[in-house]
Order: C-alpha cells, then sequence, then structure tokens
C-alpha cells in the first residue's frame, strides 16, 4: 500500500464530484451554427445555440463511449447519454479532470448491447484530495510535461508523412529508370530490347494458349468416351492482342528511357480476372475463400478468412484459379486500389472484389505489382473505375492500363532496390510506431504519479486538505438540507392542489 502525501486526505469520488444526468437534444433541434457545442459520449456532436450548463464542465460517457472522458472549457450542452460532473469547489477543475482521464472509468462500463457507466460505481472508488495550492501545482506541471510530449508526437507524426512521401517517390524513381540509371550504363551490354522482350511475352503466350488448347483436346476425347452426363468441356479462348498505345497516349504517359517502353497490362499478362461472384455457403473448415479484406499490402491474409467445401472450391476456381506470384489487387469497397503478390502455396479461391492478375513469366511480379502501386500507375488503376458513386476497378478497363517495361535484368535489379528502401522505410516506421505507444506509456505514467503525490514536492505552509475535505462536508450537508426543503416544499404544495 502507498502511502499517504503529507498534506493529502483519503476520500472518495462520491463525496467529492457529483456526475450528474445530461439532457436528450436530438439532431433535428440542435441549432447548425450555434454557439455552444453539444457534448455525446464521443466528444462534440454538434452546436446549439442555448446551453444547458456553464463551463468549464467535465463531460463523462454514460452510454455509447462509456467512461470517455472530456474537458469543455466554456458553456455547453451535454446529452442525454452523458454525465456532466461537478466537482466541489474546492478541487481544481483541470486536476478533476485529469484525475477522471486517469481513472480509466470505461472499465466499469456495464456489458450490455449499449456500454454503459453506472455513476454508483465511479462513486466508489478512492480519490486522493491534495491541498488545493497543490492541485494547481500538479496541473501546471502535467500541462508542461504533456506539451512536451504533444510536441514529440506532433514530430513523430511528420516522420511519418514524411516516410510515405518517400515510399512514393522511390516507386516513381523506380518507374521513370532513376534507381537504375547508374546500373544501365555499367551494364549496357547485357540490355534486352524492347523488341526483344515484345517477342518473348507473344511467344510465351502462344505457347501457353498451344498448352491449353492441347489440354482442351484430351479433355473432350476423354469426355466423348465417358458416358456420366457431364458437360462437354469449354473450349479456351484465344489470348488477345490488345492494340498498341497510341502517340497520344504516349505524349501523355511521358518519356522513358532508352531501352524501356510503354505497354498495356493486358499485353503483360497471361490472365487477367475476378472472383466468383456468387456468394458460397461458408463453413468453419474446408478450403480457403478469400475477399477483399484479406488482401494485405504485405501478402495475403489467412488469419480470419472464409472456408468452403471442396466442391464449392473447384467450381469457383474453374473461373480464378490464383497461385503464388500472381497479383490480387481490390477491385471495389474502401480498400479499392489495394494489392499484393500471392506469397504462400496454400490453395485458395477468390470473391468477385478481387482481381487476379498473372504475369508472363518475362514479366517479374513483384516488378509488376510495384509498378501498380507506384504514384502515377496507381491513379491509373483507380480512376479506370469510371463515374460512378463508389470507385470500383473493372475489368474492361484495368487491362489497357499502361506499364513501363524494361528488361528482364533490369527489372530484377529494380526490385532489389525497392526491396532494400521499403525495409528501412518499414524500420522506421514501427521505431515511430514503438516511440509512439512508449509515449502513451509516458502520459500514463505521469498521471499516476500525479495522482499518488509523486510529480511535485509537497509544501508544509499549504492548507491540509483535511480542512477542504471538511468544507465540502459542510457544504453538501448545506445542498442536501436544501433539496430535502425544496422537496418538502413540493410535496406539499402538490397535497394543497389535490
Amino acid at each position: 500500500m502507498q502511502k499517504l502525501p503529507v498534506g493529502w486526505t483519503d476520500t472518495s469520488v462520491g463525496e467529492v464530484f457529483e456526475f450528474a444526468y445530461g439532457k436528450g437534444l436530438v439532431k433535428s433541434s440542435r441549432k447548425v451554427g450555434g454557439q455552444f457545442p453539444v457534448y455525446g459520449s464521443s466528444g462534440v456532436v454538434g452546436y446549439h445555440d442555448e446551453f444547458l450548463v456553464k463551463g468549464p464542465k467535465i463531460v463523462v460517457g454514460r452510454k455509447g463511449a462509456a467512461g470517455s472522458v472530456h474537458l469543455c472549457p466554456e458553456n455547453c450542452w451535454p446529452i442525454d447519454t452523458t454525465y456532466f460532473v461537478n466537482p466541489k469547489k474546492e478541487v481544481n477543475v483541470k486536476f478533476a479532470y485529469y484525475f477522471l482521464k486517469n481513472l480509466r472509468l470505461h472499465q466499469f462500463e456495464t456489458s450490455t448491447a449499449i456500454p454503459g457507466l453506472n455513476r454508483d460505481d465511479a462513486y466508489r472508488l478512492d480519490f486522493w484530495l491534495p491541498p488545493i495550492k497543490e492541485q494547481h501545482r500538479i496541473v501546471a506541471k502535467i500541462e508542461e510535461l504533456f506539451s512536451e510530449l504533444d510536441k514529440g508526437i506532433e514530430s513523430l507524426k511528420t516522420a511519418r508523412e514524411q516516410l510515405k512521401v518517400y515510399r512514393q517517390a522511390v516507386l516513381k524513381h523506380a518507374f521513370e529508370g532513376k534507381l537504375t540509371a547508374q546500373w544501365r550504363e555499367e551494364n549496357k551490354d547485357k540490355l534486352e530490347s524492347p523488341e526483344q522482350l515484345l517477342a518473348r511475352i507473344q511467344q510465351e503466350r502462344d505457347v501457353r494458349y498451344e498448352q491449353q488448347l492441347h489440354d482442351w483436346q484430351a479433355a473432350v476425347s476423354a469426355w466423348e468416351r465417358s458416358e456420366d452426363g457431364s458437360k462437354k468441356p469449354t473450349k479456351p479462348i484465344a489470348p488477345k492482342t490488345l492494340p498498341n498505345l497510341t502517340s497520344n497516349d504516349l505524349d501523355r504517359l511521358g518519356d522513358l528511357p532508352s531501352g524501356w517502353i510503354w505497354v498495356k497490362l493486358g499485353n503483360l499478362s497471361s490472365k487477367i480476372t475476378d472472383g466468383e461472384h456468387f456468394r458460397p455457403k461458408v463453413q468453419e473448415q474446408g478450403i480457403y475463400f478469400l475477399s477483399a479484406k484479406d488482401v494485405r499490402d504485405s501478402g495475403v491474409s489467412l488469419d480470419a478468412p472464409l472456408y468452403v467445401d471442396k466442391e464449392t472450391a473447384l467450381k469457383a476456381r474453374l473461373r480464378c484459379d490464383p497461385k503464388k506470384g500472381d497479383i490480387l489487387i481490390v477491385s471495389r469497397g474502401a480498400t479499392v486500389g489495394r494489392m499484393c503478390v500471392v506469397d504462400t502455396d496454400e490453395l485458395f479461391c477468390l470473391l468477385g472484389s478481387v482481381i487476379l492478375v498473372k504475369a508472363t513469366s518475362c514479366i517479374e511480379s513483384l516488378y509488376l505489382c510495384s509498378a501498380l502501386k507506384s504514384p502515377a500507375i496507381s491513379r491509373a488503376v483507380v480512376s479506370s473505375s469510371g463515374a460512378t458513386a463508389q470507385q470500383a476497378i473493372y475489368l474492361r478497363d484495368i487491362q489497357h492500363v499502361a506499364i513501363p517495361v524494361c528488361g528482364e535484368l533490369e527489372q530484377l535489379e529494380i526490385v532489389a532496390s525497392i526491396s532494400q528502401q521499403m525495409s528501412t522505410i518499414d524500420y522506421l516506421y514501427q521505431e515511430i510506431e514503438n516511440q509512439q505507444a512508449m509515449s502513451e506509456i509516458l502520459r500514463h505514467a505521469i498521471l499516476k504519479k500525479a495522482f499518488s503525490g509523486q510529480l511535485v514536492a509537497q509544501d508544509c505552509s499549504d492548507e491540509p486538505s483535511t480542512t477542504i475535505l471538511e468544507r465540502i462536508r459542510k457544504e453538501t450537508s448545506v445542498e442536501m438540507s436544501g433539496k430535502k426543503k425544496r422537496k418538502s416544499i413540493g410535496d406539499q404544495t402538490q397535497s394543497r392542489d389535490n
């Protein structure tokens, strides 16, 4: 047990604080552009031209964000999902605010459909009351230290935003040829011409189609011999070569280094499709059935997937058969445009909210995915959604997105360079996250010290808080007597009226 600091006294929250109920004020009744803030459990929810209580006032969430604590420096209107807290006049309002923040009242919320805070639970909590002058000193010290922490957090936020800019700059420079400019100069004899690369891509597409035809013919022969009544296998569709980019397109896209060429995504891919458009019957185990939420920047997430039976999975994979090295792109929803390279050998199928891109073997998947993430190309991918109320990427459009392409050796060099710089950025991001978490730990430590008498020194000349508490008790007694007297007069008046 901690020792009570000199001049402090032990009491309870209920003896020093009153949690009064807010008053309902529906949104339609509030005054837009009003002078006084309207507080709900989560903070300011609007404004009104009248106020309910004079500020400064502490507002505590009662329903919804139960236990949240807000300090309103002005007159305000706390609604009926809140309590407004009236500390006794012998208690510094800001001291009371920081104390209630430190209590973490949300831990006392009741387990109901809508979380709620019972004020009686708060009233029973211990409260160490320091002298009023020490309360002022504590508040001043808390705000001094919090100000320093806030400055540090702002610096961390700035650094994080700078890392975002740097990440985009790395991708931008990579696909403008700037990251490998020196490498190209040192390896002129190893560079592949655009014509050679495109010829190899076309040859691979042709070979793949010939293999698909061969497999189909074998399947048809087997089907003709069978008598099981199954459906005749569908003939594969010949790969479609998209028309080349026009001179106007190339002018709009900009110049590339010598040996590079702009190529439409559809001409770099052996397949572009999306997942199934039916909602499968899911189960607790089986084959992974992934959706947009499972596509992360770092790869495929199998943390919280849906599962389907084998028959459903086979049906889904007839259209879309994702394999390691393929590219997945979220085509609709809040994370539209997010993409990754499949990094697992696990068998899975996809929902229609995800597009699958199978790059030809002449194009490194990581190179192609990084190109699609680069600023200008990423904007082109998402803007392929057209003018719709909700952003979505369509198969008919994404295949026409232009990609800057270089030889395979340079692709590998670009991937290695991007990977190295992104690893450094990720490390710095993590350091920022760690320091932000540490700042919150320090904030809690400051409050803990403040309310245990360890943040500032005690002064023996301060009026002891036992005297303050006596005045508070007398004040409370007078208030209670007044309330009883008013109630008695009200009862008598009601009795005469009856």
